[in-house]
């Protein structure tokens, strides 16, 4: 199963496969150099920049994620090199049936439980709702919101590729 650290910054964990850079108030400049230092602290693991392909690109990541109602995938193909991510984060069936149908390699479905990082938010959509989720497209689903190593195990059991999450990996 794969595991997707989502930070602001480094360090990146040693359990992360893939280390999303998600820091949305930050000038360019300054998420650049965090995708650099990011790079440079994990070079083995696959680096994702959130919603900036202009980022992405000139600091050479492994690929992009979309926020959910993003422009489809397919319109940033033309730009990235082969092999490029490109992920987006749905929260329900449709979003992930549009997400696999407009060109994503992998989707993040969430919330599963009630994510720690967004205390009130949504009360999580349980284990049948990510196997649903799970049957319902062919594209690798990471499992996102409210996520421990102890649920994490039921997630790749109800077919979850991998998981994600903010507070899964802080000491």
């Amino acid at each position: 199963m794969l595991h997707c650290q989502i930070a602001e910054a480094p360090p990146v964990h040693p359990a992360a496969d893939w280390f999303q850079l998600r820091a949305k108030h930050l000038p360019t400049r300054e998420l650049y150099a965090r995708a650099l230092a990011a790079l440079a602290a994990a070079p083995h693991k696959k680096l994702l920049i959130n919603s900036r392909l202009d980022v992405a690109l000139a600091a050479g990541a492994h690929g992009l994620h979309l926020p959910a109602h993003s422009p489809a995938p397919s319109s940033f193909r033309p730009l990235t090199p082969p092999g490029f991510l490109i992920g987006v984060s749905c929260h329900t069936l449709d979003e992930l049936r549009q997400a696999e149908a407009e060109g994503a390699d992998y989707v993040f479905f969430s919330p599963i439980f009630q994510p720690f990082s967004k205390p009130g938010y949504h009360p999580g959509l349980g284990l049948a709702a990510l196997r649903q989720a799970c049957s319902a497209i062919t594209l690798p689903l990471f499992a996102l919101g409210g996520i421990t190593p102890e649920n994490a195990l039921d997630c790749g059991a109800a077919g979850a590729a991998g998981v994600a999450g903010i507070t899964l990996f802080q000491p």
